[in-house]
């Protein structure tokens, strides 16, 4: 299952859209991100076109925003009766 993030980046002002497999162990020094892309689905200004996977330094990412998948939203809901 794929976990759907917002990372953003030090020195960039629009975070990143993207995809990892897992979450970073506390001693990873890196990030893999698969698809990505700018918030409205854009390609990254600063990548190759076509590129579908990035590595990224840990000391480049300021913090990673994790969002809800579809089967979270389901689950997670208010019945107002």
């Amino acid at each position: 299952m794929t976990i759907t993030i917002l990372m953003h980046l030090a020195g960039e002002a629009e975070p990143v859209v993207g995809e990892l497999e897992a979450l970073p162990e506390p001693a990873a020094t890196t990030v893999l991100v698969t698809n990505p892309r700018q918030r409205d689905g854009k390609d990254l200004r600063y990548l190759a076109p076509g590129v579908v996977s990035v590595i990224w330094p840990i000391a480049k990412v300021s913090f990673i925003e994790l969002m809800p998948s579809g089967e979270e939203e389901e689950l997670v809901s208010f019945v107002r009766e």
